[in-house]
């Protein structure tokens, strides 16, 4: 093998290369000492001339324990990598995996403000799943002029919807029972009532109703399907109360 052949090899290669070596070197010394025993003894210096004999000099040679290490820390090294690269792989196809699903099927919101206390509070992580149908009582996530509410569902659509002075309310005159709510208040309110929920629309109110702003205030208003990011799966983080 001439130098050009050694310089495509890499490390580990090379390592290999000089233990194969070595190794036959060694075996060739074992196989010298066992056929020169049998040998007759060279005749000692019949000439009487003064013989030169060779000096142990120092060498840097390598020993074979220390190339098989060597074989062993650049495998090892070799083998952590792979490892590395195939968890690194395994990360990125989870992240995408897990991203793709939050986008198209179960978006992760944060709640901000007190709106829907106490049932939600500021900080709140949650699960959604999307969803154009809802049900009375569904937690939803609404979007409304760039920013994402939180609300209660009370109303579907063509329901009549009444709140009373004393915050009590009713949906096509029966009274609702909302354990959620702990001081009920007619709230915010600039429409009449009863109110008939339009077609393919909702009437959402938050839990916290002396605060908040929603379907009983024109601002708001009624929410339509077209509105609605989804609705809470589940709280994956509680914030601050």
């Amino acid at each position: 093998m001439d130098k050009k052949d050694l310089s495509d090899l890499n490390r580990e290669e090379l390592v290999d290369l000089v233990y194969d070596l070595m190794s036959e070197e060694k075996d060739g010394e074992k196989g010298g000492e066992n056929g020169g025993e049998n040998k007759e003894p060279a005749e000692d210096n019949p000439s009487n001339q003064p013989t030169n004999k060779p000096t142990n000099k120092p060498t840097n040679k390598p020993t074979i324990e220390s190339v098989r290490n060597e074989q062993k820390k650049i495998r090892q090294k070799k083998r952590f990598f792979r490892i590395l690269k195939g968890t690194l792989a395994t990360i990125v196809v989870v992240a995408a995996v897990a991203t793709l699903i939050s986008v198209l099927f179960m978006p992760v919101i944060q709640v901000s403000g007190d709106s829907m206390s106490p049932t939600l509070n500021d900080g709140d992580i949650l699960v959604l799943i999307k969803t154009k149908t809802l049900e009375q009582g569904d937690i939803c996530c609404i979007a409304w002029q760039n920013k994402l509410l939180i609300k209660r569902v009370i109303g579907l659509p063509n329901d009549k919807v009444d709140v009373k002075e004393d915050g009590t309310v009713f949906v096509n005159g029966v009274a609702l029972d909302e354990p959620y709510v702990t001081d009920k208040s007619s709230g915010i309110t600039d429409i009449e009532f009863p109110y008939v929920v339009p077609g393919d629309q909702y009437f959402v109110m938050g839990d916290k109703r002396n605060t908040s702003i929603d379907s009983r205030n024109s601002l708001i208003g009624t929410v339509e399907r077209d509105q609605i990011v989804g609705k809470m799966l589940f709280r994956v983080w509680k914030g601050s109360k």
